[in-house]
This record gives C-alpha cells, structure tokens and sequence, in this order.
C-alpha cells in the first residue's frame, strides 16, 4: 500500500458515501494473512458481535489458497481468531485454493464459499466450516472442508486465469444458506469449446449432496439451450430459489427462479426465465436483491460499453414499469467502464452497491445507493448517488459488500501495489 491517504475523486454533499476517518487507517486497512505473499478479498460479513470477516484468495510460496480472516469493528486484526487474526487453507491436498463468500451463521460458526483448483486447468466448487475460534468443524464434510463433485464431472469449471481481476467470468462463484441450514451453491460448467452450463447446488447441513433437491442435489440451469453462466443466488422470503448470471454470445442478462425442491418455477417471467439486454447491449447480473414486498432488484454491468447495470422487477419476474420504464438503468463511470459486483438492502429498503471502475491505473472503488423505488439516491455521496474512491497508485478493486449495525458500509476488496493486497474500508452510512 502506498500510504495511508485515500482520495475521493468526485465532490462531496454529506458525510453518506464517505471513508469513515475513525475506521483503522483513515478508513481502511490491509488484511493480514500470517507468512502471504499476496492476497484479494473477495467477500466481506458482519458477525453478530460486529466483528468483520473476510474471504480471500491468498497468494503463498506453494501457490494460492483461501484466506478467512477476522478485524475488529474498528478494523483492527482480531488476535484471538485462527492464526494471528487469519486461516489459510486449503479444501483438499492437491492444486490450490481461493474463498469467495464469507457467511456468518446464527450459531456462530463462519462458512466460507470457494474454489478448489483441481490443476492449473479446472475447478470445483468448495466449502468450509469453522467455528468462532476459527477451528475446522469435525461435523462438517471431511473435517470441516468439502470439495463437490458431480456425476459426469459436471461440477468442473474452467479456471479463467486470462480475465483481468474482478471482472466476473467462469470462476464466479456465490451460495445461499437457508433457514434450516442448507446450502445452495452456483458453479459452471464448460463441457467443449463453446457449451457452457450453470449449475444450482445444495448441500445439506453435513456438507454432503442434498437428493432431496430435483433428487439429485443438483440442477442443470439452461435456457433455450444457449450457452448459460452463473454469478448470484439469492433464498427469496418464502423459500424460492434465484440465480442470476447470462447467456448467449453476445451475453444477455438472466434471472431464473427454483422452487425450494428445486423444479423450475414457470410463473416466473416467461416460463421461470427472464432475460434482457441493456439498450441493445449485451448485459450480465452478478447479484440480486429481494425487497420486504417481494421486488427483485439486480445489479451487474452492460458489455460493450461496459456500464453499472441495475434492474428492478416486480415479485413474478415482471419489469416494473414505474422504474426507468422498465428497462436497465445504466450508470457511466471511468472512461474504460465500471461494474457492480456486491449489494446489500438496508433496513429502509435502500440497497447499497459496490464495485469498480476497469483499467488500470483508472481502477478505483466506486459505492452506491438506490432507493427502494429503484432510483439512486441522489443525496449519496457525491450528490450524483455514487462515490469513486482510489487508495493506491494502481489498479484497486471493491469486490464485496456489508453493512454494520449502527448502518456504516464496509466495502472489501484489494489494491495492487508491486503485488496485490486485500484491503477493507469503511464508508458513512
């Protein structure tokens, strides 16, 4: 990291959007992996004490592994968790390793979300349960890890080591847990050349397949028989199930909806499908939110020119007419394109965004709010409703999301400074 210095690259109207000075180093702070070479977080959780967790993918001498690590509300490492305030791991012996989601559960313990690289190659989506100390639990798959394979090798995923950091592609991986403690999983699959399938998943609370989903554990999302690629999943209120990711070449955005037994809902959208372009654009949805009445609001980018993407549709898949006559609302900034990538719903309803400008040095954090109607807040941040934030001298990226009781936003990500280095800020709520 360069300095403790971060700038604000757009004026400013009110202390919403803006670094919280009291948080560690001036409203943010590099996450320690004990003995790293490098490290980026990718997802970021508030536990019921207000301690922040953090997943990541940690660069060590014998390649990458995951990253769990734990800071105090003020950002401060949390001594007493794991090894000097972290766990570096892997799923299993083999390759290497990265975390993606970090959850934390109503009894306490932390699931994390990832990959495990079974070769330079391929990969498999992973989890891992840890206790509050940040023990493995025993109960839980093979020692608290569990690496999930598929009939016909239909979990293998493609590592995408071309895509430059943070722009979503075959890796992204996300879960869901639901109120009895199961876990849903989204993966994709590359079966040859361009054939392309996602992948809904569920676990049960052992870690180990659930045959009472689709009787299987596992469903084969796939539209039209178009090539079909996973990013979200979100467990609405009455149990039903939501991904979202793209198809097609050139890529359109995509919503689906699961029943909890894992058939597909066909009074969702048109036959439990729904998919859209951004001003005849291609578009893709990394994340989704459900609102108390049952609102479904997406985030994501458009491609080519890649732009903040949102989208707000009523409960039965339908685009509510009311908010920007139903179409994808994009948002423009940096000169070489923005995205997000994280959201989460405030108490209000309001829904805050996070993610990054692309291209290099031009790579900064940028942070949103947009009221529960669908609008931004214009009185957020800059007065346009975002805020753009660089902390390094290079490339830095907001990767993830949460929010802390007293309504202050802690945004996850990482910043490349010779090598890169996750980094977590805290934003006024």
């Amino acid at each position: 990291m360069s300095g403790p210095s971060a700038l604000a690259l757009s004026p400013t109207f009110n202390d919403a959007g803006q670094l919280d000075a009291s948080f560690a180093n001036h409203g943010k702070t590099q996450v320690y992996f004990a003995g790293s070479l490098s490290s980026m977080a990718n997802g970021v959780a508030v536990d019921a004490q207000g301690r922040i967790l953090v997943a990541a993918k940690v660069g060590m001498a014998a390649g990458s592994r995951f990253g769990l690590a734990r800071l105090l509300e003020d950002g401060s490492a949390d001594l007493t968790f794991g090894n000097q305030g972290s766990v570096i791991g892997q799923f299993e012996p083999g390759f290497e390793a990265m975390a993606a989601k970090v959850y934390a559960l109503p009894n306490g313990n932390i699931l994390i979300v990832g990959l495990h690289y079974e070769n330079a190659h391929r990969t498999l989506p992973a989890v891992a349960l840890f206790d509050p100390s940040g023990r493995s639990a025993p109960h839980f798959g093979d020692n608290g890890r569990c690496v999930v394979r598929l009939p016909g090798n239909l979990s293998h995923g493609v590592r995408d080591a071309w895509l430059p950091p943070g722009v979503p592609g075959a890796e992204a991986c996300d879960a869901g847990v639901q109120e009895d403690g199961r876990i849903l999983l989204v993966a994709n699959h590359h079966f040859e050349l361009a054939d392309h399938a996602g992948i809904l998943i569920r676990l049960d609370t052992a870690g180990t397949l659930d045959s009472t989903f689709n009787g299987r554990g596992f469903v084969i999302v796939r539209h039209l028989l178009m090539n079909t690629w996973l990013n979200s999943v979100r467990v609405q209120h009455d149990g039903r199930i939501l991904v979202g990711g793209s198809i097609n070449f050139p890529e359109e955005g995509l919503l689906a909806r699961y029943h909890p037994d894992g058939s597909l809902d066909d009074h969702f959208a048109v036959d439990g499908f729904m998919t859209f372009k951004a001003n005849g654009q291609g578009a893709q949805v990394s994340q989704i939110i459900q609102q108390d009445n049952g609102d479904v609001q997406c985030f994501g980018s458009s491609r080519d020119p890649m732009r903040c993407l949102a989208l707000k549709l009523h409960i039965n898949g339908r685009p509510d007419m009311h908010c920007h006559d139903g179409l994808p609302q994009l948002l423009e900034i940096g000169r070489n394109g923005a995205q997000w990538t994280a959201a989460q719903v405030q108490a209000d309803g309001s829904v805050v965004t996070a993610g990054a400008t692309i291209g290099g040095i031009d790579a900064d954090f940028i942070l949103s709010r947009y009221l529960p109607d669908g609008q931004l807040e214009r009185n957020f941040g800059n007065g346009a409703g975002w805020v753009r934030t660089r902390f390094g001298p290079s490339l830095d990226t907001a990767t993830s999301v949460a929010l802390q009781a007293d309504g202050n936003i802690v945004v996850g990500g990482y910043s490349l400074d010779g090598n890169y280095h996750a980094i977590v800020a805290r934003y006024s709520g």
